[in-house]
């Protein structure tokens, strides 16, 4: 007997911890993405390191993917999820220190070390599979990245109410960010550890991997670049909006309010993203993300009126949504149970380094063109074609390739 059958509950436990802890934890993410750009232009001795301090973040994010995936397949998911929050946590109290001495540095410090939750937050969509059949796969998949649907909500209402609060901008947003992480051990400790792997020697944490490279294995290939591409496009243009929408004169409460409308669209999908994975297959979902991509770059081009930015990062989180989890989707299937630390840690190495490089350069299109934000966010937008077109070729190129045994 499996032991998925033997446990039929613990799968549907799992889930409903990883929501919480998404819908709780998973507010400091835009709380993050909306304060730290700003946060950046008041430290950053130059306008184009403003969003410097998301670039930490995400970078802390890559870097920080690898080693947890490997101290989970040593210790487990949840012990690797309490360790991010942890540490986490030190980052936002260093982030706060920078606020309060007024240190660029130190307050980009704090941000990459944030990264860690975001790393950990990025394997809770794995964990959800873990010990499940590959048809319940995409489903889970879907209902835990819903769970940020609380978190799209929360996390930039509270970034607008607290980020005046104090004397020092963002002080009381960042203290917040602590007590989050801090929550993370109590959310963590309930869930149920999963079962072991087949193909794991006894009394070793070393896979036993496929024979075959994966840079050899093109269904992991495409499905990498797919996600990758998806989560850095939409994180190119979230990073800039804050700051564009401020260039083009809005406050930081209307800007609150397209984030949160961004964030909403990222998550609402999710709740039948992965019935349609089931039904049309995971290669369809993420091509037509990536064409909804497309079209929110279209939409950000044709002006900057409030209805512009509001329709732009609408469709930009739900092509994100589509694109991300069609392609973990079709990462989940490509890979043996006993890979999946070894090849999910790879994934979000690329990943998030793939939003490293897009958030670094986010700002500096958008800050160092010349020519004003407005041509500024032109560029941003623009950027986005050459890599829609990298990641729909190697879609089409899968999809065209002859079926190998």
């Amino acid at each position: 007997m499996s032991s998925t059958a033997a446990a039929p509950h613990r799968p549907w436990r799992n889930v409903a911890i990883l929501i919480l802890a998404q819908s709780v934890l998973g507010a400091q993410l835009p709380m993050l993405f909306i304060t730290a750009g700003l946060a950046g232009q008041v430290l950053a001795p130059n306008p184009c390191l403003a969003t410097l301090p998301i670039s930490t973040l995400i970078l802390g994010s890559a870097l920080s993917a690898r080693p947890l995936a490997g101290f989970m397949r040593r210790h487990g998911r949840r012990a690797g999820f309490i360790a991010a929050s942890l540490i986490a946590a030190a980052g936002a109290v260093l982030a706060t220190l920078g606020l309060r001495q007024n240190s660029f540095a130190l307050f980009s410090a704090g941000t990459g070390l944030c990264g860690c939750y975001m790393a950990a937050q990025g394997f809770f969509r794995f964990a959800a599979t873990d010990g499940v059949s590959p048809e319940l796969q995409p489903k889970l998949i879907s209902y835990v990245l819903a769970g940020g649907l609380v978190a799209a909500l929360s996390g930039p209402a509270i970034a607008a109410a607290t980020g005046h609060l104090t004397a020092i901008p963002f002080l009381a947003t960042y203290a917040i960010i602590v007590a989050l992480n801090l929550a993370g051990p109590l959310i963590f400790a309930l869930l149920d550890p999963a079962p072991p792997v087949a193909g794991l020697a006894s009394g070793s944490a070393t896979p036993v991997v496929a024979a075959v490279p994966l840079h050899r294995r093109p269904e992991i290939v495409v499905a990498i670049i797919c996600g990758m591409v998806a989560y850095a496009l939409m994180n190119l243009v979230m990073t800039s909006t804050p700051l564009a929408m401020v260039g083009c004169g809005y406050s930081s409460e209307t800007v609150s309010s397209v984030v949160s409308g961004h964030v909403l669209a990222m998550y609402v999908p999710s709740f039948f993203t992965g019935h349609l994975i089931a039904r049309f297959g995971a290669p369809r979902i993420v091509a037509l993300g990536l064409v909804i991509l497309a079209g929110a770059g279209a939409v950000a081009l044709s002006g900057i009126e409030l209805t512009h930015f509001f329709g732009a990062l609408i469709l930009l989180g739900i092509g994100w949504n589509f694109g991300f989890i069609g392609a973990t989707a079709m990462l989940t299937r490509a890979h043996a149970p006993e890979e999946r630390e070894h090849v999910q840690g790879i994934n979000d190495f690329f990943v998030m380094g793939g939003v490293f490089l897009a958030s670094l350069s986010s700002g500096g299109l958008l800050n160092c063109s010349g020519g004003g934000t407005v041509l500024g966010w032109q560029l941003v937008n623009l950027a986005m074609l050459p890599f829609l077109v990298l990641a729909g070729g190697a879609l089409i190129w899968l999809t065209l390739r002859p079926a190998r045994t």
